[in-house]
């Protein structure tokens, strides 16, 4: 026996090291777990012991999870984070090493992806940053994060992509699909009901499953069902008592039981609480923060569990056969591996398309832009985000960017050589002294106003053929661990461009950040508005280019600005943040324009505005059937023209509503979109697909999803109020 398992070992490492068959996939482009090596699988957890299979449960360093080298397991290495591939830390801290050659690509965040309504780009987006996890010889990419943004206080929201489910999943799963082509696994995060960081690692959130099912939980699935995603990432909070690393009806009976999801579930850093609970209720890899690895939960613990008969060895060994099918799959011991690219002229170039997609003009009343700098000899260059570089700060994941072009960096490589370009700071980021003074993060605001810079800025602009004032936020004020405590912009922005706009009426505001803020008072006094984005690497250059003409803006809002904090659904029925132990979502599915809209509410600017410098007509929209039943697909149909003297892109948005329902339902829900480019003059006909059975909404009472019979109406517009056309569809 002994003779006979020594070669089963040998033979073990052999199949590790000979693993270089390609993972199966379900349709091109899509990278599925493949049950192909599961014989070696098995023969592989025969040979283990307790320890060493416990071993491949837990973290063994910050970013590694424990391999097996007798059998040549190696460890999982990770990645963080959604902004682009991390700088290398200490095995045991969180403290970087020090190289000099771990610099990455900083990719747009996730609001600014969001904001291009461009699955392509999504694919693009995955397949650079998992190419440059490879390059780093990474196994795992802790990216997408496509919780829903349900309040603008959360600080983590700009890695986010929307409050839209539909508009999520549509951009999360190619996103997931580019990043597994490159032999990366993708962990989507946090799963699941994760909006707000105020007690993050304890708050119970109490949300109908109706809530759950239509809002929180559509983007996890597609990830999972149509994007194959190999892993996910459990959240820090409790959902329904129970923690998300360690909840049975979320990792059990959802993701794995109704979606078939065959991957591994990873913790958030320490976000696990019970060794017995997270073993039987479906959790893989603890992950954790500075601690003895062997002390986590899933470590030694899990072990004396095991062999004190509270957990069967059978939920150790399920854990072992994913983890090591994921590791098959992603051929970790392959010569033939993809060797991954970073920093490449390639990436650039895709970073700089997102950005420039991304960007929404949201004003442009008098047509300041685009600016011709043909015809102008000065700009004033006006605020401390003119300057300001977004890669790092604040708290979580940032990148070690090895370049980042700044607002006023990118003018500078545009028009200097026949602009004069004359910054004034404007405004510095300050904050009132408090509690949080050590961190870069969580600080008060000071919103008093600086009278020097003001008046250098005025001085500047007054002499200035126009004036460009970059205002919004920064890292440090939008950051993960702390929400933000109200949605006014920071440090006195409002003083600076009242008092620019009074000596120079040709004054673009351009706001930088990725979250929703009050802008009532903004819009009462500018005329022209561009939102950017902590928009990546070629931020400054991308945005240079739309100011001056040479992009024409296409970004589309991935959320709703309210005029004020306190129409937001979540706000007016004060549901955030809950107390100390919990949270109710008493909004239920009107979450974000759902809520605007069906309560009658105005948005300062809605759900998917966004300007052009171009402008685009809308032909009659018509739809090939009149009636359907609930497993039909239905068309919907329009001819597209651009109107106006300049190529351009708009996103034609399909919603859908019902006349009346037996249960409350949004008044008009995202159903379709196409963004579609032309020239000046240029129809393109657009064909919009709707499987009747998306008009479903859940049903609690029999646990499944119903289509009521009645009359629909699909709208199709520029935005979520600015519909062009609306067409009649009866379900029977």
């Amino acid at each position: 026996m002994k003779t006979n398992n020594l070669l089963l070992v040998a033979g073990c490492a052999a199949i590790m090291a000979a693993c270089q068959v390609q993972p199966q996939t379900d349709a091109p482009g899509v990278v599925a777990i493949s049950n192909q090596y599961d014989a070696k699988i098995d023969s592989i957890v025969g040979v283990l012991t307790l320890d060493e299979k416990v071993k491949l449960l837990h973290g063994s360093g910050m970013f590694w999870s424990g391999g097996i080298e007798r059998l040549g397991i190696p460890e999982l290495q990770y990645a963080d984070g959604p902004l682009g591939i991390r700088e290398e830390i200490e095995r045991d801290s969180w403290n970087p090493i020090g190289w000099t050659n771990d610099s990455a690509t900083f990719f747009p965040a996730g609001t600014a992806l969001g904001a291009t309504w461009n699955v392509k780009l999504a694919h693009q987006y995955g397949q650079a940053i998992a190419a440059e996890a490879r390059a780093r010889k990474k196994d795992i990419l802790l990216a997408p994060a496509i919780n829903i943004m349900r309040t603008p206080l959360c600080g983590r929201n700009y890695e986010y992509f929307s409050e839209d489910p539909y508009l999520i999943a549509q951009m999360a799963t190619p996103y997931v699909i580019g990043v597994q082509e490159q032999n990366v696994a993708a962990c989507v995060k946090h799963y699941a009901i994760n909006n707000q960081e105020t007690n993050r690692g304890s708050i119970d959130v109490q949300a109908s499953e109706r809530a759950i099912r239509e809002i929180y939980l559509p983007a996890f699935k597609a990830t999972v069902q149509q994007g194959q995603a190999f892993s996910v990432m459990g959240a820090y909070n409790r959902f329904r008592g129970e923690f998300l690393c360690e909840n049975d009806y979320m990792l059990n009976q959802v993701l794995r039981n109704e979606w078939g999801f065959k991957g591994i579930v990873i913790s958030d850093w320490a976000a696990v609480h019970n060794t017995v609970k997270a073993a039987k209720n479906g959790l893989d890899i603890e992950m954790g923060t500075v601690a003895p690895f062997d002390s986590f939960f899933m470590a030694q613990p899990l072990v004396d569990a095991v062999n004190a008969g509270q957990v069967d060895v059978k939920f150790i060994d399920e854990k072992v056969r994913r983890i090591l099918r994921v590791m098959f799959n992603l051929q970790t011991t392959s010569k033939n591996r993809p060797a991954g690219a970073i920093n490449t002229p390639g990436h650039s170039k895709i970073v700089y398309d997102v950005a420039a997609e991304a960007i929404v003009l949201m004003k442009n009343q008098v047509n300041l832009l685009p600016v011709d700098a043909s015809t102008i000899k000065s700009m004033a260059v006006i605020g401390d985000n003119a300057a300001r570089v977004h890669a790092q700060g604040g708290f979580g994941a940032g990148v070690k960017a090895r370049y980042e072009v700044s607002p006023l960096q990118g003018l500078v490589n545009r028009i200097s050589d026949r602009v004069e370009l004359r910054y004034a700071r404007g405004y510095e980021d300050t904050y009132l002294k408090g509690a949080n003074d050590g961190h870069g993060y969580g600080r008060d605001i000071d919103y008093t106003p600086n009278p020097k810079l003001i008046a250098e800025a005025v001085e500047k602009a007054k002499n200035s053929d126009v004036a460009v004032i970059f205002a919004g936020s920064n890292r440090s004020v939008e950051s993960e661990s702390v929400d933000r405590k109200d949605i006014r912009l920071p440090f006195a922005q409002m003083d600076l461009i009242k008092a620019v706009m009074a000596v120079n009426p040709r004054t673009i505001v351009v706001l930088i950040g990725g979250a929703a803020y009050e802008l009532g008072d903004l819009d009462a006094v500018a005329p022209t508005i561009l939102w950017a984005w902590f928009n990546g690497s070629e931020a400054g250059n991308a945005l240079a280019d739309v100011i001056i003409g040479t992009v024409n803006p296409s970004g589309k809002l991935p959320f709703t600005f309210p005029a004020k904090l306190a129409d937001m659904g979540v706000h007016a029925l004060n549901a955030f943040p809950g107390d100390d132990v919990k949270v109710e979502y008493l909004e239920d599915i009107l979450v974000g324009y759902r809520w605007f809209d069906t309560k009658q509410v105005d948005p300062q600017f809605c759900f998917g505005h966004g300007l052009s410098y171009t402008t685009f007509e809308y032909g009659d929209v018509v739809v090939n059937q009149s009636s359907a039943k609930s497993s039909d697909v239905v068309q919907v149909a329009l001819t597209l023209t651009n109107t106006g003297s300049r190529a351009g892109a708009e996103v034609v948005q399909l919603y859908a509503g019902i006349e009346t329902s037996k249960v409350e339902r949004a008044a008009k829900e995202l159903k379709a979109f196409e963004k579609v480019f032309l020239q000046p003059g240029e129809s393109k006909r657009v064909e919009l697909s709707l499987p009747v059975a998306d008009l479903a909404y859940y049903d609690e009472a029999s646990r499944a999803w119903l289509v009521e019979p009645g009359n629909y109406t699909f709208s199709v517009g520029s935005s979520s109020r600015d519909i062009r056309k609306n067409v009649a569809l009866v379900v029977k």
